[in-house]
């Protein structure tokens, strides 16, 4: 008997559907159809996968709607937010249809009259991805959309907790013409199919976004077949703000970094670092626009702040407002709690604890919450110290108004992505990934078909 995957609504408790759940000899043989189907895919035009990555663009555009309920239902973000992500999914396949055109290879100058050297690109073979619950549409076509245009045939791996977007994604690529065998979808314990990822023969690549933890167990594993490795890991994202900032700009942005998805993402600002000087106008600022938003169902009109995905990380978040405030953190607004354990759903509100130093928890640790704590500094050289004291490094904010200051803390900061006065930099058109323990590799923009093709060089020689 087929064992199945029960979805429930955070926000409700409510059951949505239940989805069949693969065994290891079922995932061991979707492998081996995307192994057999990458000898045709691969050989493919670019041109024909473009229209297929086009039609499904343009598919997704017409169902956009459906895919940010089904998003809302499991994910549990407000429906607004949703409808945000599937137009930010689109987008990756939209921007990668046309970079499928643009794998160029190159000529290269022999060092004898003799010979010519042709360099060319090829797809590395059938993908692997595990995909994250908090973004579980853009976090598979930031993935899919490039393995396809490359030539490569793609297996996704979804998170227990959003598996639905998953499959209606799937369901709408195949609708569009891509082959039920170059984009499949398997559902079941991570663990296992994981470990089955990592040590099939077939499987030359995989791409994975989520824990540090989990991404450091995916290399070690992937080491015994030498697998190509795409990592977007963990974050601990700082926030500065100069003393010379525009602080209603700073508070704008801060409240877009840091409430986005009830701060359940892997680049919202996780400590405010904020001048002496203007610590209390901020905070106080900051507090002001805290208030106004709404925590509940994310299909209820005007709801901002919907639910933490589930108990654990539920606990991470109170386990760390209560260690802050046990070490003398100010409670300015939040550290309030709506809670229904038979039901399995989990309210954090919006949370700002001042007078916070670097013996709390909250400093060294990803919260994955709505807490924005806040932490001072008098020179810039101590801001910048704060900012990197951390094994991560996706993303970092500032805010000034000096451009010698701007470009002196962009330079310092070792992070993938810096916002400069900008809260929401991340874009399909640009390259996304972190230094440091924060993963390998990029995705979007220009470098993110780069992971998924090989390079190949031919020597000519011409003697008779």
């Amino acid at each position: 008997m087929t064992s199945r995957l029960e979805v429930f609504n955070p926000a409700t408790g409510e059951k949505i559907r239940s989805v069949p759940e693969q065994s290891a000899q079922q995932v061991k043989e979707s492998i081996e159809r995307s192994h057999r189907a990458f000898q045709q895919w691969s050989k493919t035009s670019a041109k024909h996968r473009a229209s297929l990555l086009k039609k499904w663009f343009d598919l997704i555009g017409e169902h956009q709607k459906e895919l940010a309920k089904i998003i809302t239902l499991e994910n549990g973000k407000p429906y607004q937010e949703a409808l945000g992500e599937v137009t930010y999914a689109a987008g990756y396949i939209e921007w990668y249809a046309e970079e499928a055109k643009r794998v160029y290879g190159r000529t290269v100058p022999a060092s004898v009259t003799n010979k010519r050297i042709i360099v060319t690109r090829q797809a590395v073979g059938p993908v692997a991805a595990i995909t994250p619950w908090n973004f579980p549409a853009a976090m598979i076509t930031r993935k899919a959309a490039p393995a396809l245009a490359a030539g490569c045939t793609f297996i996704i791996k979804p998170a227990p907790d959003t598996p639905l977007t998953a499959l209606e994604l799937v369901r709408l690529g195949h609708v569009a013409g891509i082959p039920e065998d170059v984009l499949q979808c398997v559902i079941g314990d991570g663990e296992e199919i994981g470990s089955i990822f990592t040590n099939h023969p077939f499987i030359r690549k995989i791409t994975f976004t989520g824990s540090t933890p989990v991404g450091k167990q995916l290399m070690k594993n992937s080491a015994s077949t030498v697998k190509h490795l795409s990592m977007e890991l963990g974050g601990h994202a700082p926030l500065i703000v100069d003393q010379d900032a525009n602080i209603d700009l700073a508070v704008k942005q801060t409240m877009l970094s840091k409430f986005r998805n009830a701060g359940q993402t892997c680049v919202c600002a996780n400590r405010l670092i904020v001048h002496e000087s203007i610590k209390d106008q901020f905070a106080d600022r900051l507090n002001q626009e805290v208030a106004k938003l709404k925590v509940g169902n994310g299909l209820e009109e005007g709801v901002s702040v919907g639910p933490i995905i589930n108990q654990k990380g539920f606990q991470k978040i109170v386990e760390q407002i209560n260690d802050a405030v046990d070490k003398g953190a100010n409670v300015l607004i939040g550290a309030k709690y709506d809670v229904d354990d038979e039901k399995s759903c989990y309210f954090v509100h919006p949370t700002i604890l001042t007078n916070v130093d670097l013996s709390m928890k909250i400093m060294h640790e990803e919260t994955f919450g709505p807490v924005a704590p806040i932490i001072t500094f008098q020179t810039l050289e101590e801001a910048i110290k704060l900012a990197n004291d951390t094994p991560y490094g996706l993303a970092a904010y500032f805010f000034t108004e000096n451009y010698r200051r701007g470009i002196y803390l962009s330079e310092q900061l070792d992070y993938g992505m810096v916002g400069w006065n900008d809260g929401g930099p991340s874009t399909v058109q640009a390259p996304f990934g972190g230094m440091k323990e924060s993963g390998i590799g990029r995705e979007g923009g220009q470098e993110g078909i780069e992971p998924y093709l090989e390079t190949k060089y031919l020597s000519i020689g011409l003697d008779e």
